[in-house]
């Protein structure tokens, strides 16, 4: 067993050492591909090296996401949490926030949750493969005008500038902007075609597990909504922090998710960004059909509780903090934390 402080970002009152008795990582969901055809490379391994001939022909492993997890030496949460990321980003986002805070891994593990994080298939440590031979298609790059005035909901449309001081931000956003760069550093390549490649890892983990409960941000929340589908006995509760997709319940039947108690969280600017205006749509007409089934759902848009200025970086934001405790409360009136 072995003790973890806080570093000086700090949750403020969770400052007491951890008491951890397993931290480690595994890969889950990869196959074996063989690739053949392919032209013959030479490189130099390093500065003022050798040429090295290398035959790109043979197997390799494709499809496996990363997870790293931290296991408490007394766990409060009656279920492990798994922390799912959106597109184009990888699990470092609830590592830190942009300002040099404590994220949300350390915030859930005060509050007595075994955490585990992911990197999805394509994402940070999982690794990516050759395209065209393996993916189809080359990656997608976010660019940071796409993150201010469209995804994240920083500013509005034409409020981006390369130079801070002409940027220009919602009224009372809650995103520290001036670590917009620090933010940008955790963009990550993503490709279009590899969502059944990602669910058949996020389902795989599910399955290495006893049970769980599944938190997703974004692009993770439709995949964290199909894995509730694929596996109602083994997760506990799903926690979508604006999930970008849901199931189309025209093809998908909810009453297998009846004793699985459902969160949707929103934050404010939704109605001024076309991406969000064509997105909520589809995730309400999933939580109507929950409803309907005798689902346990909520749904929560924070400004209606009176907390203006969230952007889409929900556990990045200047008040990520009260928005975790927002969810931890939901958590310990479902009995999932003691």
């Amino acid at each position: 067993m072995s003790t973890i402080g806080n570093s000086t970002g700090a949750t403020p009152g969770l400052a007491a050492p951890l008491q951890v008795c397993d931290i480690g990582s595994f890969h889950v969901g990869g196959h074996m591909v063989s690739l053949t055809g392919m032209a013959p490379r030479s490189r130099v391994s390093t500065a003022h090296g050798a040429v090295h001939p290398i035959d790109p022909n043979g197997e390799m492993i494709v499809g496996q996401m990363y997870v790293q997890y931290v296991k408490l030496a007394a766990p409060r949460g009656r279920h492990p949490l798994l922390l799912w990321h959106g597109g184009g980003m990888s699990g470092v986002n609830w590592e830190t926030t942009p300002d040099g805070r404590a994220g949300w891994q350390m915030f859930f593990l005060h509050a007595g949750f075994d955490v585990f994080v992911s990197d999805a298939v394509e994402r940070g440590r999982a690794s990516w493969a050759p395209y065209p031979d393996v993916y189809p298609e080359a990656p997608y790059f976010r660019t940071a005008r796409e993150a201010w005035e469209e995804t994240f909901r920083f500013g509005p449309a034409d409020s981006w500038s390369a130079d801070p001081a002409r940027r220009h931000a919602h009224d009372g956003l809650r995103f520290p902007v001036a670590r917009m760069e620090a933010f940008m550093n955790q963009f990550v390549p993503r490709w279009g075609g590899n969502d059944t490649l990602t669910q058949h890892a996020y389902d795989a983990l599910i399955g290495r597990l006893d049970s769980s409960i599944v938190l997703t941000h974004s692009q993770g929340g439709n995949f964290g909504l199909n894995a509730a589908l694929h596996a109602p006995d083994r997760i506990k509760a799903v926690i979508s922090l604006e999930p970008s997709g849901a199931p189309d319940p025209e093809h998908y039947d909810p009453t297998a998710l009846r004793g699985i108690p459902h969160l949707f969280l929103w934050g404010d600017y939704l109605d001024q960004h076309p991406f969000w205006i064509n997105s909520v749509p589809n995730v309400r007409r999933w939580v109507e059909a929950l409803a309907a089934a005798g689902v346990d759902v909520q749904w929560i848009d924070l400004p209606s509780r009176g907390i203006t200025g969230n952007s889409h970086a929900l556990m990045a934001d200047n008040n990520s903090d009260l928005i975790a405790e927002i969810v931890l409360d939901w958590m310990r009136e479902k009995k999932l934390v003691s």
